[in-house]
């Protein structure tokens, strides 16, 4: 991640402490700035319905997460933490890795501390509270989702050893921040990346364009993504069980294998991959595509 070192960062938030938190300052936050959540939330659930995953739409009816404005992070943590144990910490942006790891293993999630303007409501580079808030909070209510963030996190710090941080950034990529989930009812979006965009909510299900492929931690962490478009391709997960349980191996041999092989371009299938589609409740493939 880009980022300033501490020092640096001091320089223009002297608020910034040696973990990278900073306070919210809610108060502080202008009738603008809840009016653009506002607007962002009451277009998000225009769409969700239907699209996200039931666990996601559980957790933000459960949670201080209303179309009000941007939520006071110590109500909803306190909310949050009566459920799974977790909080929400404000950062004034990108933290480093090692930081943000720390954070996640010890079950508190850094949440940008600012919003978009109105003239920018599609698209930022860098994710504010809307994305960090309305994206991943949701999920992490449901007490499976929570736990795996956690030993995301405990995996991350692990990872630093084994010089494989970039393939663990893929993993958190394609479920995290744009999963998909087969359910009982059909194919679902639980990534925030997906949740809170509302072109890419209708997009990732509905359009012909992307791949829609069968979670395999090694395919996912072989597989480069974009950060400047659309997804050309999704991974479905079976279940959250299913994705904790792969969290929890050991990836020390996984990352031994990392070392030589291929490396996927975003939006190629290879031999093996099971092709899903929006109705599946279950991984059996349409389709087995070769290299392209």
């Amino acid at each position: 991640m880009p980022t300033l070192d501490l020092a640096e960062r001091r320089r223009t938030d002297p608020e910034t402490r040696d973990d990278w938190t900073v306070p919210q300052h809610w108060n502080r936050l202008t009738p603008a700035q809840h009016g653009v959540w506002r607007t962002l939330y009451q277009r998000m659930m225009s769409v969700l319905p239907g699209r996200a995953c039931g666990e996601y739409l559980d957790g933000l009816r459960r949670l201080p997460l209303g179309a009000d404005g941007v939520p006071d992070f110590r109500r909803l943590s306190d909310a949050l933490s009566a459920l799974t144990g977790w909080q929400v910490v404000a950062v004034p942006g990108l933290v480093p890795d090692d930081v943000f790891f720390e954070h996640l293993a010890n079950r508190r999630f850094p949440a940008g501390n600012f919003i978009r303007s109105a003239d920018t409501l599609d698209y930022i580079e860098e994710p504010d509270v809307f994305h960090d808030v309305f994206g991943h909070v949701p999920m992490l209510a449901h007490p499976v989702f929570a736990d795996y963030m956690q030993a995301y996190g405990q995996g991350g710090l692990r990872a630093e050893g084994f010089d494989s941080l970039d393939h663990l950034a893929r993993l958190y990529w394609y479920t995290v921040e744009f999963g998909l989930i087969a359910t009982p009812e059909g194919m679902r979006i639980y990534g925030s990346g997906i949740v809170s965009s509302r072109a890419e909510s209708v997009y990732a299900l509905e359009s012909p364009s992307p791949n829609r492929i069968a979670f395999n931690l090694e395919r996912v962490m072989r597989t480069k993504y974009r950060i400047d478009d659309f997804q050309e391709s999704y991974f479905v997960i079976p279940s959250f069980e299913a994705l904790l349980n792969e969290t929890y191996k050991d990836f020390a041999p996984l990352y031994g294998r990392l070392e030589t092989g291929p490396t996927h371009e975003a939006g190629t299938l290879i031999e093996g991959d099971a092709v899903l589609h929006r109705g599946d409740r279950s991984y059996r493939p349409h389709s087995h595509a070769a290299s392209r």
